[in-house]
C-alpha cells in the first residue's frame, strides 16, 4: 500500500449514526515522498544518539523514572488534567485536596509505564500487554468503572456530548477485537519491509482510530510508542517519549490524526510523527548531557562535605529517582535522628544543592530543583 494511494476507510451505518471502519493495516507500505526518508533518516541517527546516553550515563535507571514522571504528567494533562511536575514528585499527603485525584492520575500512568516495561523483559509487545497496563491506569480513578483491562463492548465517540454531536465516532465495538488483532499482527510481522518507526506512526494511528478501551485510549496509545521501541530494541531504556511535543502542539497532533481519518493523507501524519521523534530525542540527549553536568557538580559538593559526603550521595540517589524529600524521610533513609537530617538538608540549601518550598518551620519539603528543571524545561 503506497501511501498516495491510501484510503483510511468507510463510513458504515450504525442505529441512527455512522462509525468509522478504518483499513486493517497489516501489509506492506510504501511512498514517493522524498522528505519521508530526509525525516526517516534523521529521526533514527536522534533516536540511536539518544539510545548511546543509556549507556554514557552511570546509574541511568535512576534518570529513567523521571523521564517516565515526566511523561506520565504530560500525556495525564493532554486529557486534562492539571497536576505540574513539582506536584507529581510530592506524595499525596504533601498536596491540597483539590489536587490530588489528578496526582493519582498521574502517579497510575507511572505504575503502568514501569510495569509494562517490566513485563516487556519476558514477553513481546501484546493486546494482554496493552490490556493489563489499562487495568492499572484506571485503577481508583476517574474511568474506573469504565471496564478496565478490557477492550470495549459499547459504542464510544470523541468530542461532543453524546453520539449525535460527536467530533468522531470509532468503529462499532464487535469490530474492536479484529481490528486490535490486525495491529498486532502488524507489530511482529517479519513478512513485510516496513521501518519500525514508520510501523509505530501507523499503529498510533490505527490505535487511536480503533479507540479500543472506553477511556484512556490516548495515554494508552501514547505509552504504545514507548513500548514498542523498547520492545524493537530501538532504544534500551524507555528515554523517548512524544507527549510533551504532542502537548505543545496539541492542536496539529489532532489534526494530523484527523487528516488521515476525512483526508486518506497519511503522509502528513507520517511526517508530523518522525518530526516528532526528531525533536523529543534531541531534547532528550540534551537532558541527558544535563544530568551528567550536575551529577560530576553535586559530586564535587558532596565531597566537600568532607565526613559527611557519604550520607549526601546517599541522599542524592534517592533524589535522583524523587527529587523531593522531608527531614523525616531523610532520617530513615540515612538512618540518622531528625536533627542531623535536618542539619544535613539546611546546608545542602545554603550550598544550593536543594531548595525549601514551603517557607514553613514545620513539615518542610525540600526538592532538588536544578534535577527537576532539566525536566521542567
Amino acid at each position: 500500500m503506497k501511501f498516495e494511494g491510501f484510503v483510511s476507510g468507510q463510513w458504515v451505518p450504525q442505529y441512527q449514526y455512522k462509525s468509522f471502519m478504518p483499513v486493517k493495516v497489516n501489509r506492506e507500505w510504501s511512498w514517493e515522498d522524498p522528505q519521508i526518508n530526509t525525516l526517516l533518516e534523521r529521526a533514527s541517527r536522534r533516536l540511536a544518539e539518544l539510545d548511546a546516553f543509556t549507556l554514557i550515563v552511570p546509574d541511568v535507571d535512576l534518570f529513567i523514572q523521571m523521564h517516565i514522571t515526566k511523561e506520565a504528567n504530560n500525556s495525564s494533562r493532554i486529557e486534562g488534567t492539571q497536576t505540574e511536575m513539582d506536584e507529581a514528585v510530592l506524595d499525596r499527603s504533601q498536596l491540597a485536596p483539590e489536587k490530588r485525584d489528578d496526582w493519582q492520575e498521574v502517579q497510575n500512568y507511572i505504575q503502568a509505564i514501569n510495569e509494562a516495561v517490566d513485563e516487556l523483559q519476558r514477553l513481546p509487545l501484546s493486546n494482554r500487554l496493552l490490556k493489563h497496563t489499562h487495568a492499572i491506569l484506571m485503577q481508583g480513578v476517574r474511568g474506573e468503572n469504565k471496564t478496565p483491562g478490557e477492550f470495549r463492548l459499547s459504542q464510544n465517540w470523541i468530542g461532543g456530548s453524546s453520539l449525535a454531536d460527536a467530533a468522531f465516532i470509532p468503529p462499532h465495538h464487535s469490530e474492536v477485537p479484529e481490528l486490535m488483532g490486525d495491529l498486532e499482527l502488524f507489530w511482529h510481522n517479519e513478512q513485510i519491509n516496513v521501518p519500525e518507526l514508520i510501523r509505530i506512526a501507523i499503529s498510533h494511528y490505527q490505535f487511536e482510530t480503533i479507540h479500543p478501551f472506553l477511556d484512556g485510549n490516548g495515554r494508552i496509545g501514547r505509552l504504545l510508542i514507548a513500548l514498542y521501541l523498547v520492545n524493537k530494541g530501538l532504544l534500551r531504556k524507555p528515554s523517548l517519549y512524544l507527549s510533551d511535543f504532542f502537548e505543545r502542539n496539541r492542536g496539529s497532533y489532532y489534526d494530523a490524526l484527523t487528516r488521515v481519518r476525512a483526508s486518506n493523507d497519511m503522509i502528513h501524519w507520517v511526517k508530523f510523527f518522525l518530526s516528532a521523534v526528531i525533536e523529543t530525542a534531541g531534547k532528550g540527549r540534551r537532558t541527558f548531557e544535563g544530568i551528567l553536568a550536575l551529577r560530576q557538580e553535586m559530586d564535587r559538593l558532596a565531597f566537600s562535605y568532607g565526613k559527611r559526603g557519604e550520607n549526601v550521595q546517599t541522599l542524592l540517589r534517592h533524589l535522583y529517582l524523587r527529587p523531593a524529600v522531608t527531614a523525616g524521610e531523610a532520617s530513615e533513609i540515612l538512618g540518622v535522628t531528625h536533627q542531623t537530617a535536618s542539619s544535613l538538608l539546611n546546608k545542602m540549601v545554603k550550598d544550593g544543592m536543594l531548595s525549601e518550598i514551603t517557607g514553613y518551620q514545620r513539615n518542610r519539603i525540600f526538592v532538588f530543583s536544578r534535577y527537576l528543571q532539566l525536566f521542567s524545561a
